[in-house]
């Protein structure tokens, strides 16, 4: 039996953080996303329509924990652009704010243009082209 959901997409993603205060300054302030809730456990920032939940750690995070991409789970979280513009533009502001990225590089496969920068626990982001997101 096939399930096929009817969705309209990701309502939100859920990151953990090592440091809570550190990454709500970066999401929020070195990002600019908007922080629309806060507790003393979370915040939830805004990507367009999408929710981003960042937690702190919990008693069983190890501390010495990081982001790997190549490990079974999240490999990198990716966020649509609409305009060569914008995209060049958040290019130019990552660097600015001394974040480190990737500079504007080329898909190969699908022949789309992005960035990818991580946060400070090393979660991977992409600032992706995607100007007719829906039809792609």
């Amino acid at each position: 039996m096939t399930i096929v959901p009817q969705t309209t997409g990701v309502h939100h993603l859920a990151l953990r953080a090592t440091n809570l205060a550190r990454s709500r300054a970066f999401y929020g302030g070195t990002l600019g996303l908007p922080i629309v809730l806060e507790t003393p456990e979370l915040f939830i920032a805004l990507a367009g329509g999408t929710a981003v939940a960042v937690r702190g750690p919990d008693a069983r995070t190890r501390t010495d924990d990081r982001f790997d991409p190549f490990r079974v789970g999240l490999d990198h979280v990716a966020l649509a652009c609409g305009t060569d513009a914008e995209l060049e533009r958040v290019a130019a502001a990552l660097e600015t704010a001394q974040v480190v990225s990737t500079g504007l590089k080329l898909d190969p496969v699908l022949q789309r243009r992005y960035v990818a920068f991580k946060d400070p626990d090393g979660i991977a982001w992409e600032f992706y082209m995607a100007p007719n997101a829906a039809s792609d």
